[in-house]
């Protein structure tokens, strides 16, 4: 039973979102950043901040905090990130996964020490760390399962779904991608399960599939809201990231429009309100009283998707079994086993599959769950957005200038907006205005440069 909850690097925390409505109660939070660390007094008073997780393993070692049933961390994503340059274990933010392991190998002592069974332990964080070059992901889960040497994967790449049974721990991961559980966001993001080897993670993360998948619904791109006109330029969004509305949207983003808005003829990009929504947060969440728009995207940004940790919560508290759901011995998947020491097993799932087992049954390890949910940009857009997110005729330029100097693709009725909008200004006072900030080396070597 899990009644209790360790979180680290809190953020704005998520896990308490989705899990406190199940009877759970979260022992303490770990979290450093001002703004977070200011949301979650004011939200959670009762919950003692630990701060720094470095401490955490100690303070449990001297039983000055209680261990808990279930710890839940996602550690700094930035080390395997394209937006961090995937530095990895050679980033000290990367290096906080290994310490993860730390912690939850003293809360673990703890607990056997005091009779009761290892923890259970629920850590995300992006794909990026599946091809990271430091086999950061490999260090990690050899020492959770308690394995005396690192597991390389084949190429460097490790599989978007799998298994471990190890010495100390069973582990399991899958990819899941939060626009097939009702959030209108392609956000894909690697989810990771582990508890003793008494208990099956691959029960809660893996489901057998027995449905064809539905495809995502198209809905109408322009509509009629709160008495206002949208467009927006498809049904989903791309990831929201933790900068989104501080800088200049460089990424796909800004191409493909799904993080912006038409609104009543002119373009911006989403509201504070409108993030939270994408994330699955309650509305005006992070709107703390004096709170900067920039601390709350990043806050958001950096977070979880609700209804994704949601589903993994339902299933990881409910689940009891005492026999793994994929056969042992399985003749299906000897070609995906590679054994480990102590009659353990890596069970290499593949990315994206679904693969048949004996008697017909097959295994869901793709990153749509069995049962879809689904909304779109209209469920989430508010007509009451600040003025200061609304792009002039300047920005809108701006981007399309890039994408030439660049030849970039763009949304064709992006561009259009874009144009519409820019042409509200004469071209050379355009120029003039861009010019007061730096163009990178594109526009240099440029014609127009």
């Amino acid at each position: 039973m899990i009644q209790t909850v360790g979180s680290v690097c809190s953020g704005i925390e998520a896990a308490t979102v989705a899990w406190e409505p199940f009877g759970v109660r979260f022992d303490w939070f770990s979290e450093i950043a001002a703004f977070p660390s200011r949301l979650l007094a004011e939200k959670y008073p009762t919950t003692p901040n630990l701060g720094d997780m470095n401490n955490i393993p100690e303070l449990l070692l001297q039983k000055k905090i209680n261990p808990s049933d279930l710890v839940c961390g996602g550690t700094p994503c930035q080390g395997f990130s394209l937006a961090g340059w995937q530095n990895g274990l050679n980033d000290d933010r990367g290096n906080l996964t290994l310490r993860f392991v730390d912690l939850i190998d003293a809360n673990d002592t703890v607990r056997l020490n005091s009779g009761l069974t290892r923890c259970k332990m629920f850590w995300e964080n992006v794909e990026g760390v599946l091809t990271d070059k430091t086999n950061a992901f490999g260090c990690f889960l050899s020492a959770l399962a308690g394995l005396p040497d690192v597991l390389k994967a084949a190429g460097g790449r490790w599989p978007a779904a799998g298994v471990i049974h190890g010495i100390t721990r069973n582990i399991a991961w899958r990819v899941l991608d939060a626009k097939y559980f009702g959030l209108p966001q392609q956000r894909r993001r690697l989810y990771v399960i582990a508890g003793g080897t008494d208990f099956f993670p691959e029960n809660v993360l893996f489901e057998y599939h027995d449905k064809d998948f539905p495809d995502y619904p198209s809905a109408s791109l322009e509509f009629e809201k709160e008495g206002h006109h949208f467009e927006v330029f498809r049904e989903y969004a791309d990831c929201l990231y933790s900068a989104y509305g501080t800088k200049w949207n460089g990424n796909a983003a800004a191409y493909n429009g799904s993080l912006f808005v038409v609104q009543d003829g002119r373009i911006r990009r989403l509201s504070p309100l409108e993030a939270e929504r994408l994330m699955g947060f309650p509305d005006h969440y992070t709107d703390l009283k004096g709170a900067k728009k920039t601390n709350r995207y990043q806050g958001i940004g950096n977070s979880w998707a609700i209804p994704v940790i949601r589903w993994v919560g339902i299933r990881l508290m409910g689940e009891q079994r005492t026999e793994s759901i994929i056969p042992a011995n399985s003749f299906m998947l000897l070609s995906r086993q590679t054994p480990l020491p102590s009659q353990g097993m890596f069970l290499n799932l593949g990315k994206n599959e679904l693969i048949p087992l004996e008697n017909g049954i097959v295994l869901n390890c793709t990153s749509i769950p069995e049962d879809c949910t689904f909304s779109t940009l209209k469920d989430i857009v508010s007509p009451d957005a600040p003025e200061d997110i609304y792009l002039s005729p300047v920005g809108c330029y701006g981007i399309v200038r890039r994408k030439n100097e660049r030849k970039l693709k763009i949304n064709p009725r992006l561009e259009e907006v874009l144009l519409s909008i820019s042409s509200q200004m004469p071209f050379n006072e355009i120029e003039k205005r861009s010019r007061i900030q730096h163009r990178g080396r594109f526009s240099e070597n440029s014609e127009n440069g």
